[in-house]
């Protein structure tokens, strides 16, 4: 597994701006996808050499002003700065926010009564681990015929979402947008500390073992920068597909846990969960009326 997470994610980043978006010009000959190390170079006021040096993970502290001046060339959001920032402070070791805790398996009591306020949204909490730890019936219902709260780790905890989905043969049926669901998994796990923590490393190495290729090789190449908010596909064995938006809430670090709900995107998507949830038509609205 790749160990050189900063390098990753500038590569990742740099691929994927378009030169024209930063006034650079288009040509036939150009093979290279995104910017190249000389234009990102150029635009951020460093020797193209630092930026090899930083992607191949031959320099792995670049200085706060080095860190602004290349994620204004690559054009970043606010939440992929702050994840920049803590690849570079990651690198330094000695130290993590977590601290080694176990993630946080333990639902305070106001969270537990807002999910009961989202019926009959269908809404999951998760953790770090990508453990399901409390969710309303509408999620239940929803998820239960697929298989997915079946997926229990070794230890015998709260459903996996992420074994779910690279273990279970059922999850390739589920989501037709499987290799999409497949990266946000990975992406979730890999966001913050990674391998640092040690429970997250474990459950890592045994999905590099018992899912091979699949999990292994988005391990070592995509960023750890989960979708907080989209919409999935999702394939009922009673209802069909359904088409969900589907938004991700923080809670504070204390928790280590992330509220996800999700809304139906048509009509369609509505009524399906409408008749799943036993409520009257129209009890949940789509996003797009």
């Amino acid at each position: 597994m790749s160990d050189n997470e900063l390098g990753l994610f500038l590569r990742d980043r740099r691929e994927a701006v378009a030169p024209a978006d930063v006034g650079l010009p288009t040509g036939p000959r150009r093979r290279t996808p995104g910017l190249r190390r000389a234009e990102l170079a150029t635009l951020a006021g460093v020797s193209v050499e630092y930026v090899t040096r930083l992607e191949q993970g031959r320099d792995r502290r670049p200085s706060a002003p080095v860190l602004s001046a290349l994620a204004d060339a690559l054009r970043l959001t606010a939440s992929e700065r702050v994840h920049l920032h803590r690849l570079s402070k990651g690198a330094e070791g000695g130290f993590t926010c977590r601290g080694g805790a176990v993630p946080g398996r333990t639902v305070r009591p106001t969270v537990r009564a807002l999910l009961d306020q989202l019926e009959p949204a269908p809404a999951v909490l998760r953790n770090g681990l990508g453990e399901l730890l409390a969710w309303t019936e509408a999620y239940e219902r929803l998820t239960r015929p697929l298989g997915l709260l079946d997926a229990h780790g070794a230890d015998g905890g709260p459903p996996s979402l992420v074994r779910y989905v690279f273990t279970d043969a059922r999850a390739r049926t589920a989501y037709p947008d499987w290799d999409r669901v497949a990266d946000d998994q990975v992406a979730a796990l890999k966001q913050g500390p990674f391998r640092a923590d040690p429970h997250i490393a474990a459950v890592a190495d045994e999905l590099t073992v018992t899912a091979g290729p699949d999990f292994a090789e988005r391990v070592t190449t995509l960023p750890g920068l989960p979708r907080a908010n989209g919409v999935l596909r999702l394939v009922h064995p009673e209802e069909g597909e359904l088409r969900l938006a589907y938004e991700t809430l923080e809670l504070p670090a204390d928790d280590d846990q992330r509220l996800v709900v999700h809304i139906p995107a048509d009509d369609a998507s509505a009524a399906a969960l409408d008749r799943l949830t036993g409520r009257r038509s129209g009890a949940l609205r789509a996003v797009s009326g």
